[in-house]
């Protein structure tokens, strides 16, 4: 007999390994049908690595551990909860803002009940699923009525379809955006049936340019929030004031696409301005649209608000149904959006301006608590340190913005950067990962986002 025929002999079948003791948790947590599965790949596995080592695969030992191993990687759930400690706020990758736990708790009764999605209790007829957001946001923003979609990419289109297909939109060259995953503005002007009538420059785009662009065909009079970009120097832009003017003027209706829209003030907590929905709306645009998930801080939608009539149009264009919210989404941001209503307590409740708005103070003060267990774990191979860190929002939004903070810093020993790649990808397959940023030669772990200090404690133990 070869060494592989004996080596083949060692396998054990499958029905003496339900048999075993060691597998009847498995089979009562997992199924038989899983665990028979899960084996018949570990046995291939087995005589793949016998014929390609000539010997048995190290795990062989216990075929229990590894089926349990297996099968617990394959129920991992594919959002996996990370820590956020790459120094971006709203970081796209990792899902954007974190929910308020009033929104936590709306969506899960909505997950569990019955809801009046669609149903009116006065009459108990059919309703519309907007309507009641619609009313908050009305009352937040000033505007006639509103329209809640999937996000602000579809909100854009169904803007530009609703009110402009088979005309023209007229927007200054500066404007025209590309964000995340190339998504830009004159290809969502095709997709929509519009004719993009581009503006003025780069740099500089005047009232003139608006007026001698608009013409018989024109539907629209447009503004991008330029949210992920910022041009200085030599610059002029007309301001949505004055361009509702002229838009009064020629009787063109204006619509301004915001972006990451924030319903507050922010430059009250010492961060950077934006312009907000509800003074567009004062200063007469007709349709305002922006992100549920950027700094209004709840879930991934986009809202439209403003005059009453367009809104209707909207409402019943075929698109909306394709593009409309489900009840999980519109239960997060109504409860979001009532977090408004009370702004004394909107920075201790909401977790995206509770995040933007921690001090650097308190964020070194965090890092120092943190630093002995960092040095105890990893200071062998790393010199670790707090440095001052500047964090940024993300999500494109106040992009040239950045908020000082508090880092700990790992800096190889031996200066290499397998070894730093190795560090990253520890903390990666930690049972919460840990992402952070290299840059500079150093593994960067910014803790502006860091609020459970235990928990990474317990994680970093293991």
């Amino acid at each position: 007999m070869t060494t592989a025929q004996t080596l083949f002999s060692h396998l054990p079948a499958t029905d003496r390994l339900l048999r075993d003791a060691a597998f009847t948790a498995l089979l009562a947590e997992f199924g038989h049908t899983r665990v028979v599965a899960t084996l018949r790949m570990l046995q291939n596995e087995a005589r793949e690595h016998i014929r390609s080592a000539s010997k048995l695969p190290d795990w062989s030992e216990d075929w229990a551990k590894k089926t349990r191993s297996v099968l617990e990687a394959s129920q991992r759930s594919a959002l996996q909860p990370v820590f956020n400690l790459t120094g971006t706020v709203l970081h796209t990758n990792l899902g954007r803002a974190l929910q308020a736990e009033e929104a936590i708790a709306a969506v899960t009764e909505a997950m569990r009940s019955a809801v009046t999605l669609e149903y009116s209790l006065d009459d108990a007829g059919r309703g519309h699923r907007d309507r009641a957001i619609a009313d908050l946001l009305c009352e937040l923003t000033g505007a006639e009525d509103a329209c809640i979609v999937n996000n602000n990419a579809a909100a854009v289109l169904l803007m530009l379809a609703a009110c402009a297909n088979g005309g023209e939109v007229v927007v200054s060259r500066g404007e025209l955006v590309e964000i995340g995953g190339a998504f830009r503005i004159p290809d969502v002007m095709r997709q929509a049936g519009c004719t993009l009538v581009e503006v003025g420059t780069t740099n500089r785009t005047h009232l003139k340019d608006y007026r001698a662009a608009a013409g018989e065909n024109t539907s629209l009079l447009m503004k991008v929030h330029t949210s992920n970009y910022h041009i200085e120097g030599f610059t002029k832009a007309v301001s949505e004031a004055e361009l509702v003017t002229l838009g009064n003027e020629l009787d063109l209706p204006v619509v301004t696409d915001l972006g990451s829209g924030s319903l507050v003030d922010l430059s009250q907590w010492g961060l950077p301005p934006e312009p907000m929905p509800q003074q567009l709306i004062a200063d007469g645009v007709s349709l305002v649209s922006f992100s549920g998930d950027k700094l209004l801080g709840g879930p991934q939608a986009g809202i439209i608000v403003g005059k009453k009539a367009l809104i209707e149009r909207i409402q019943s264009h075929p698109l909306k149904r394709a593009l409309r919210a489900d009840k999980m989404t519109l239960a997060a941001l109504e409860a979001t959006l009532r977090l408004y209503q009370h702004p004394e307590t909107l920075v201790e409740r909401l977790p995206t301006l509770r995040l933007l708005t921690r001090s650097a103070e308190d964020i070194h003060r965090q890092a120092t608590r943190l630093l002995p267990a960092f040095e105890q774990r990893f200071g062998e191979l790393f010199d670790v340190r707090v440095e001052a860190c500047l964090s940024q929002i993300g999500s494109g939004s106040l992009p040239v913005d950045r908020l000082p903070g508090a880092a700990l810093t790992f800096t190889p020993k031996d200066g290499r950067g397998t070894t730093l790649a190795a560090l990253t990808q520890t903390l990666r397959e930690l049972e919460r990962p840990v992402i952070g940023r290299v840059a500079e030669g150093r593994l960067w772990l910014d803790l502006r986002c860091l609020e459970n200090e235990a928990l990474l404690l317990e994680g970093i133990a293991q």
